[in-house]
């Protein structure tokens, strides 16, 4: 009996504790650079316009992971990209209308998993192909159908995951026609832009928003026949969370568009390179965008 009356006793004073879950909001994120900064960006945002506490559970794993934990009540929020939404989640076919698939997302989100899409943030993390500025400026090349009559010279460096997905580049070779001077050195991703400063390779598949993008003399070579598809960044929120919170929902739309591509590539140069403090680049970012008024 006395161990029962202290098993209750414990569980109600730890119930007590701290605010109720009902006036929390958990934001959640993967367990990379961009997509923490992207955390700390919601959670410092939503507890300035909301006036809600933020709880962070932030490196929890992939994209399936955030979306388990999304359906099960673990996080409220997290952001996404559209894309990797569309094919990874939804099983869905490769699409290259950003609009489209967005659309698409969004409405088999709210029918399959009762979860909202909010508005894109304003930048679409998608791959891109590099080359050294030198090349780029030697040649006169910034489309990747510039590149063409080039590549014949040069040696590619690609990550696995860019060789095997479908977006990748069985379908990039094949839309551009590209054929390269030797087959694909399939190296690790942290590797790939040394190899590229090194010259051990002439051109690599990077993301749009890289770190190495800010620091170094690279050139993004534009998608001309926009074969890469859309990966627009995007909040993902449980509908019983903006029900029960209309100001999140409220907040979350005056975010949309306001962090573009150069700046997002610019925040991750922050942190992964000069190794400064997410929270303090986030609230400055804030402030300059005058989104902690």
């Amino acid at each position: 009996m006395k161990r029962a009356f202290w098993t209750i006793l414990l569980a109600t004073l730890f119930c007590s504790c701290g605010p109720s879950r009902s006036h929390v909001i958990v934001v959640g994120s993967k367990n990379f650079t961009e997509q923490v900064i992207l955390g700390e960006m919601l959670a410092q945002y939503l507890h300035h316009q909301t006036g809600l506490q933020v709880e962070r559970r932030f490196y929890l794993g992939g994209t399936y992971i955030c979306q388990q934990a999304l359906l099960a009540g673990r996080i409220d929020v997290y952001v996404e990209y559209t894309g990797t939404a569309l094919t990874a989640i939804l099983k869905q076919p490769v699409e290259h209308n950003a609009e489209d698939v967005y659309n698409k997302v969004k409405t088999l989100y709210a029918t399959r998993f009762n979860l909202d899409v909010m508005p894109p943030l304003g930048f679409n993390d998608t791959f891109v192909l590099v080359v050294r500025g030198e090349t780029a400026k030697k040649d006169h090349i910034r489309t990747i159908s510039q590149a063409v009559p080039y590549a014949h010279h040069w040696r590619p460096g690609f990550g696995y995951e860019f060789m095997e997905r479908q977006d990748g580049y069985n379908g990039l070779v094949k839309t551009y026609h590209l054929k390269f001077g030797e087959p694909p050195r399939i190296m690790d991703l942290g590797l790939l832009y040394r190899a590229l400063l090194d010259k051990q390779v002439d051109v690599v598949a990077g993301n749009s928003t890289d770190a190495q993008l800010e620091a170094q003399d690279f050139v993004v070579l534009r998608d001309n026949k926009h074969y890469f598809p859309p990966y627009q960044a995007v909040p993902i929120v449980r509908t019983k969370t903006l029900s029960e919170h209309p100001a999140v929902y409220a907040a979350l739309e005056q975010l949309a568009g306001k962090i573009s591509g150069a700046e997002m590539r610019h925040l991750n140069y922050e942190v992964a390179a000069q190794h400064r403090d997410v929270k303090q680049v986030v609230q400055e970012f804030l402030r300059s965008k005058h989104l902690d008024d």
